[in-house]
């Protein structure tokens, strides 16, 4: 298999080592997954946490790191990641190790180009560079967990960067969970690992949707990115929040209510000129990062909110209202 492309056998954990007592236990819950090394929204999402009237517990789940190729850059973003709860998405995990095989660790699937599996597998060997000055900080990231499972107001929750099979799973990506197989495999993953909510990353793009499981409804946030923009002509990035309040309502952009407890993908409005200034200190024009990412990172995907929001998914109230007075997301 073509580096980047293959998921190695270490990555892979059975659904149901999910069923497990929580190692977290919180009320209000955010899960950010693909920081990127966007120190900006790092700030972002800091000040969304001393905003909330009760404290938040924070899960970074994955790929924290990935545009941050200066020292300090890396340093900055690690040590402030592992000060809270943290697992290692397949950047982390490359990061740590020395072999090639797996290129960036991404196993991306067929609809990704090889010119773009090519550009992040060098991607992951200029960060690697980097992350060897950083000894104890390479040692650190080994030992994250793939995987962790929380509880917030008697719902269980599985985190996961890829999906509940693989640290790199695909899963969970937008157009996987429009087929039935996709949605039957996400179902099954609920029953193996008992959970009411899966919590994911890795696949770039946001996705949200309820469906019933043998434990009684449940739901599945991909948050996309919570460094980079994920919806087109936007520049903001996304977590998940789960608490047993609801959302900040200039915040939250659209969720749901299971048993009482709030779900909701929020929008991490970050410094982005700084961080465009940033991205390009580190890969600047025609380099791999500049070819694969610039155009997102200034304009958004070609994705819209609408194809995020699956079925039992609403808007929030007060973007509803902005949206339908002619306002934009910004």
């Amino acid at each position: 298999m073509q580096p980047g492309r293959s998921c190695p056998l270490h990555y892979r954990y059975p659904p149901a080592s999910l069923n497990r007592p929580p190692e977290i236990s919180a009320d209000t819950l955010y899960v950010i997954g693909g920081l990127y090394g966007n120190q900006p929204a790092l700030a972002a999402i800091a000040a969304l946490a001393a905003a909330e009237r009760a404290p938040v517990t924070q899960v970074f789940n994955g790929d924290f790191n990935w545009f941050n190729r200066d020292a300090i850059g890396f340093k900055n973003i690690n040590t402030a990641v592992l000060a809270h709860h943290a697992l290692r998405g397949n950047v982390e995990t490359e990061l740590a190790g020395e072999g090639d095989a797996a290129g960036c660790g991404c196993a991306y699937p067929d609809h990704v180009s090889d010119a773009d599996v090519d550009r992040s597998n060098a991607m992951l060997a200029q960060l690697r560079a980097t992350a060897r000055s950083f000894p104890d900080l390479r040692k650190r990231l080994a030992t994250l967990p793939m995987n962790l499972v929380a509880e917030v107001g008697g719902l269980r929750i599985a985190i996961v960067h890829g999906d509940c099979e693989s640290l790199a799973g695909w899963t969970y990506d937008e157009s996987a969970l429009t087929y039935a197989a996709g949605l039957a495999a996400a179902a099954a993953h609920f029953t193996a690992a008992r959970a009411r909510f899966i919590a994911s990353s890795h696949t770039c793009l946001p996705v949200a949707l309820r469906l019933d499981t043998v434990q009684g409804n449940g739901a599945l946030f991909n948050n996309g990115a919570a460094g980079m923009p994920n919806f087109a002509g936007t520049q903001f990035g996304v977590i998940t929040r789960i608490a047993t309040t609801p959302a900040p309502p200039a915040a939250a952009l659209y969720g749901t209510v299971i048993d009482g407890v709030h779900v909701d993908a929020m929008a991490v409005h970050y410094d982005h000129p700084r961080w465009l200034a940033d991205f390009l200190a580190n890969w600047p024009a025609h380099s791999a990062g500049h070819l694969s990412y610039y155009q997102r990172i200034s304009n958004g995907p070609r994705y819209g909110l609408h194809w995020a929001m699956r079925a039992g998914i609403h808007l929030n109230t007060t973007l509803l209202r902005k949206l339908r007075a002619g306002g934009d997301i910004q």
